[in-house]
């Protein structure tokens, strides 16, 4: 599965269980952390660990398993690394606090376009 297939299908089980705000910061040359880091919002503790098991299970229905996963039973910031993408979830005041929006200024970023589910580029 190519990389950006791999983000498009996280991207769209986030926006399946209304994740709030999804973007996809694009960071290859920026880091050698990952190439993507998908951040995507929800409204309660509840509602991020939703969030966070239909992209885990719809990968794994794709036949991809996260590498590492952090912080689900707590539900308020979860990272789900696959490697070459990492999936932040977090609750909406978490994700203003760590903006991770404005420590990655330069990334290219991208929105989830619910009607053809598809990655759109907001700018880069």
């Amino acid at each position: 599965m190519e990389i950006i297939e791999k983000v498009t299908a996280c991207a769209g089980f986030a926006d399946e269980k209304k994740a709030k705000d999804v973007v996809v910061l694009e960071l290859l040359g920026l880091t050698d952390v990952a190439d993507y880091f998908l951040l995507a919002s929800g409204t309660s503790e509840r509602h991020v660990r939703t969030i966070a098991e239909s992209i885990e299970t719809g990968m794994k229905e794709m036949g991809i398993r996260p590498y590492s996963l952090e912080g689900h039973d707590e539900g308020r910031w979860v990272i789900i690394d696959y490697q070459n993408v990492i999936v932040h979830v977090f609750l909406e005041p978490l994700r203003e606090l760590y903006d991770l929006e404005s420590l990655w200024i330069e990334a290219p970023r991208y929105r989830f376009n619910r009607e053809n589910k598809r990655l759109e580029v907001e700018n880069g």
